[in-house]
Formats: C-alpha cells, sequence, structure tokens
C-alpha cells in the first residue's frame, strides 16, 4: 500500500502511524520533518505547483517501493503556512526486516529535497523575509541513491 498526500492541514502523526501499522508489519521506519525555530523564525510558507508537486511526490515513493520490499508507504508533505515545531513531512515506510525500510525512509527524505518541486519562504520576527536555497549537501545526499 502506498499513500501520498500533499496537504495544506496539519498532519496527525498519531493517527497516520495508527493506520500505516494496521498491517502488522515486521519493521517500521519513520521520519518526522519539523519546522525549525532558528534565528527567530515566525513562519516558513512552502509554494508549491499542485500537479507538479504531487506527481513527484508519488514518482519517489513508488521508486522507493520498486527498489526495496516494502509492505506499506505513506509519504506526506504539508503546503502553506506553518510556524516553529509544526510537521512539515512525514514518511512512514515498513518492510519484513529494518534495513530496507530505513534505506526507503532515507532515500525518500534525501531524494524529496531536489527532486520534488516545493520552494520555502522564511519569515523573521525582525521582519527579514528570504526564499530558502538549496543548502550544499543537500545534492550531493541524493546523488548517493542515483536512481
Amino acid at each position: 500500500m502506498i499513500r501520498v498526500l500533499v496537504q495544506p492541514d496539519a498532519i496527525d502523526v498519531t493517527a497516520e502511524f495508527d493506520l500505516h501499522d494496521a498491517g502488522g508489519h515486521g519493521a517500521s521506519a519513520s521520519f518526522i520533518g519539523r519546522v525549525r525555530g532558528d534565528d527567530g523564525l515566525t513562519e516558513l510558507f512552502l509554494e508549491h505547483h499542485p500537479a507538479m508537486t504531487g506527481a513527484g511526490l508519488a514518482a519517489l515513493a513508488h521508486a522507493a517501493a520498486d527498489r526495496w520490499k516494502l509492505s506499506a508507504l505513506t509519504l506526506i508533505h504539508r503546503v502553506g503556512a506553518m510556524a516553529p515545531g509544526d510537521t512539515i513531512v512525514l514518511v512512514l515506510a515498513s518492510s519484513a526486516h529494518r534495513a530496507e525500510a530505513l534505506a526507503a525512509s532515507e532515500f525518500l527524505i534525501d531524494r524529496l529535497k531536489t527532486d520534488v518541486m516545493l520552494w520555502k519562504r522564511e519569515t523573521f520576527g525582525d521582519g527579514r523575509v528570504g526564499w530558502v536555497e538549496e543548502r550544499e549537501g543537500d545534492q550531493a545526499r541524493a546523488e548517493r541513491w542515483s536512481l
């Protein structure tokens, strides 16, 4: 089972874990990405292209399922305005054994940073506003998983 969602609403992590784990999988790996409150950040806004963002996330999810033997995969990404502490992304990958679930989870996080059309705008308490540039290490981490 592969579930991919792009949504402006808060991610209910507990409900998603319950739904995902209903299959009785041997091993599950998870990643929860949250908005950092560094340097006085007050808002993170994720802009996206609805059709392309959803398609990009779905393509990555299917690439992970093709590469590793997964019994379930959940990939949820928020868009819109978020505050420090809000969950941005949730990855749940399950398989019979831990190695595949862990690798799939890491692959998805590394690749979505470079492969999916999302743009981040930060707003700070002192009035600064700016778009987030790709970090130096993002491309190198993504390239480890050449498709």
